[in-house]
């Protein structure tokens, strides 16, 4: 289905402005977000093909068809458990049916998970961010020689050292497996090069160093280990940090830089957002989507605040959330044949009026 047609009011069920707007954190030149829900028309959804969302290509503008709506709210959806109890003055159209949706029947102490166990993968990842920030990779990727030792008196000493104090190309050394001594080797040198030896590598994105075949009798010069886990670990760290400049949405990051507190506090305003929500609904059984404490998020998105003091703030509330859902009177998850139910009164009546 087209993205047009499902803001049709022939297909249209509810639309409402979500985002910031709705919560009351948006600033000049937030975006303004839409999400709907929408009925297939009646020869599609006895058809082969279902289409279960549509998006425009930023999405900002997000509609999902009934049964897509339904299924994740039966999952205790944040984003759309925050359908059901949107302002009105975010509401833009809703249909007399949408009202069958009420909160109560789908609120169920699942909400801890997807509310607060939400929060707390957003703190971790304002953990990563800051780690990214304060400890940036240079762009020229290391190699395997740089993870490599060579025995040393009583010690040791980087590969690289050894190789320019004695004149020697890494090409052409040669190295064996010392049995039972795990990533360490025996290290012998052609300076002939007659002997076709491999190197210790050929490649800068290599995962291993190279074994050569070493003529009987050769005498060797050095026994070399290889920081094999200690390269893993680097060249995992490496393609995330990359990933995450190719990636991350720049004005946001100039945001954090210019805050000077080395996190994403916009990702910080919506960690304390979501933990508040998920206490409200163990305590009170209420969605709360305007947020009554506005000035004290929008102080953490202006980086009004330490890291560490929102992380110790944001581990009290996980606490506290705790205690207040083993005692919450709501159910352990959705009813799926109340939800279901609903499906079926909805579509049945659409498709009679239609």
């Amino acid at each position: 289905m087209k993205f047009i047609e499902v803001t049709h009011k022939d297909y249209l069920l509810f639309e409402s402005v979500t985002g910031s707007h709705a919560y009351g954190t948006n600033v000049e030149g937030s975006d303004v977000d839409l999400k709907g829900i929408f009925v297939l028309p009646k020869d599609q959804f006895y058809g082969l093909s279902y289409t279960p969302q549509v998006s425009d290509e930023r999405n900002d503008k997000t509609y999902y068809e009934i049964k897509r709506f339904c299924e994740l709210l039966a999952t205790s959806n944040p984003n759309m458990l925050e359908l059901l109890a949107m302002p009105e003055e975010c509401i833009r159209y809703k249909h007399p049916l949408f009202d069958l949706f009420k909160a109560d029947i789908f609120l169920s102490k699942a909400c801890e998970k997807t509310f607060a166990g939400y929060a707390m993968s957003q703190v971790q990842k304002a953990r990563g961010l800051n780690k990214k920030i304060n400890n940036p990779l240079p762009e020229r990727r290391k190699s395997i020689l740089e993870f490599c030792y060579v025995a040393y008196k009583q010690g040791s000493k980087p590969l690289l050292d050894w190789l320019e104090e004695n004149d020697y190309k890494q090409e052409n050394c040669g190295l064996v497996n010392i049995p039972h001594f795990r990533s360490t080797f025996a290290l012998f040198y052609d300076e002939s090069e007659q002997f076709g030896f491999k190197g210790i590598t050929q490649k800068d994105t290599a995962n291993d160093v190279l074994l050569s075949s070493i003529p009987k009798g050769m005498t060797r010069e050095a026994t070399m280990s290889f920081n094999k886990d200690g390269y893993q670990v680097y060249c995992k760290e490496y393609k995330q940090y990359w990933d995450w400049v190719k990636l991350r949405n720049e004005e946001r990051y100039k945001n954090t830089i210019q805050h000077g507190k080395n996190y994403d506090a916009k990702n910080m305003m919506h960690t304390f957002r979501l933990l508040d929500m998920a206490a409200e609904i163990a305590q009170y059984g209420e969605i709360r989507v305007r947020r009554p404490n506005t000035d004290f998020l929008l102080a953490i998105r202006k980086g009004a605040f330490e890291y560490d003091d929102l992380l110790c703030q944001a581990e009290e509330k996980i606490v506290n959330i705790q205690q207040l859902y083993q005692t919450a009177k709501l159910p352990l998850k959705p009813n799926p044949k109340k939800i279901e139910a609903i499906l079926r009164t909805i579509r049945e009546e659409w498709y009679k009026g239609s």
